[in-house]
């Protein structure tokens, strides 16, 4: 690598205080009203930023990457607020010392040690670019790793996909991995959306608030209840998606502590039954505050459902951000599935590392992510759930679906055709051949593997 240069840039949405939407900023707008609460907000809503990473091989080639961070940053113990001003000079100086002059093809390597590498204040982290382990943010990780990948694939003229199946030790996936979107708080319009272009698992919903899910969480209910008559009277013939609503902590708000007792169990029994015939999954059903009392409450609401009977599968996604988090997680039986957050877990092949942990285990793995992410690193996720074959992957950037979606699918097919898998029966979001959940054989529940 001849040249490694960085170009602050636009993301796909915005920068949240989640503390202070939670805490009833009001809406104003697209905007909010109120003072931001977590540490590093000028304002409760504020423009997303990326650095695009530029990587020159020594033949003139260019490989890219783009450094971003999730929409609620500071937020469930995530790395603080990502501006692009502040890191600019550490990609182009320290990081760049570290990698310039490393074999392009190496990408394994090269990665590991950006992984390792220490931030401005070393050890003691603190810094604008480290964290409190004293690394580099996790979007520098995240971008800087990307165009390692990029460039390790045109060096080796092969796919992103080949690259990251060899450093990970996989067998890729031969069909396209089943596509999640995300509806913003058009949350009707486009589910619809969604719903005609037969997406496998939708519609996300952005149920951040009370107010959004309801005081007694009947506004839930009511949504799901409506999605699933929509899927029914507009979809394609013989869809079978699966359905995922993110509720961000709030129903922990609505029923509190403790998660196994009657009351919540019967709720979830509303929502499986609003779903039908359709799988339900919940993400982020409550926010105990913290990484063990996370995992104690998803474990306690996970274990009162399975005596209850009721078929919702639960997702981690608060306080499960690292890859230590998503093994602790998988390790503690919390959830059906857990969120790998990418831009939180730092380089790329941490992501893959963590969708291969849950194998062999009750836990499947969504590769997610964040709306504010771009549409480069919605390309390079596209491959790390290719190669790791994940159990669903996010449409982003962007809180709009139809772009997002556009781009995660069209990267998988364009692999797929590459590597020889593309075209093949099933539709566009259709599960790959091996052992992924069904929606169409588990419609009268959840949880089947």
């Amino acid at each position: 690598m001849a040249e490694l240069r960085a170009v602050p840039g636009a993301s796909g949405f915005f920068f949240d205080d989640q503390r202070a939407i939670k805490d009833g900023a009001e809406r104003d707008g697209f905007a909010y009203r109120g003072d931001p609460v977590t540490p590093g907000f000028d304002r409760v809503r504020q423009a997303g930023e990326a650095i695009s990473v530029l990587v020159e091989l020594d033949d003139g080639t260019v490989a890219t990457g783009d450094c971003a961070a999730v929409q609620y940053s500071g937020a469930g113990g995530r790395d603080p607020l990502f501006r692009a001003e502040e890191f600019v000079p550490v990609v182009e100086g320290p990081v760049a010392d570290a990698l310039v002059g490393r074999d392009a093809d190496r990408f394994a390597e090269s990665a590991a040690l950006l992984e390792e590498l220490d931030g401005p204040d070393g050890e003691t982290g603190g810094g604008a670019a480290s964290t409190n382990d004293g690394r580099f943010h996790t979007a520098i990780r995240y971008g800087v790793s990307q165009a390692l990948l990029d460039a390790a694939a045109k060096a080796r003229r092969a796919t992103k996909t080949d690259v990251l199946a060899d450093a990970l030790g996989t067998d890729p996936a031969d069909r396209p991995v089943p596509v999640f979107g995300q509806s913003g708080d058009a949350r009707r319009d486009n589910a619809e959306k969604m719903l005609l272009k037969g997406v496998p698992v939708l519609p996300h919903g952005l149920f951040n608030s009370v107010e959004k899910v309801g005081e007694q969480g009947e506004r839930l209910v009511e949504y799901i209840d409506w999605l699933s008559t929509r899927a029914r009277e507009i979809a394609p013939e013989e869809y079978a998606p699966r359905f995922h609503v993110d509720v961000y902590g709030v129903l922990g708000q609505v029923f509190g502590a403790p998660y196994d007792r009657a009351e919540v169990a019967d709720y979830f029994a509303d929502l499986r039954e609003a779903a039908a015939p359709f799988p339900l999954q919940v993400e982020g059903p409550m926010d105990a505050g913290g990484r063990g009392e996370q995992i104690h409450a998803m474990t306690e609401l996970r274990e009162g459902l399975a005596d209850a009977g009721v078929e919702v599968d639960i997702v981690a996604d608060e306080w499960c951000n690292t890859f230590e988090d998503v093994r602790a997680f998988v390790d503690a039986g919390a959830a059906d599935v857990v969120q790998v957050k990418t831009p939180d877990l730092g380089g790329v092949q941490r992501s893959g590392e963590a969708v291969r942990y849950c194998e062999g285990t009750d836990t499947r793995a969504y590769l997610g992510g964040t709306c504010n992410e771009t549409a480069e690193s919605a390309r390079t996720c596209a491959h790390v759930a290719l190669a790791t074959d994940a159990a669903q992957v996010l449409a982003k950037p962007g809180m709009g679906f139809d772009e997002g979606y556009m781009i995660v699918t069209n990267e998988m097919r364009r692999t797929l055709a590459r590597r020889g898998d593309w075209p093949a029966t099933g539709g566009a979001g259709g599960a790959s051949s091996r052992s992924r959940p069904d929606a169409a054989s588990d419609a009268g529940g959840a949880g089947d593997d």
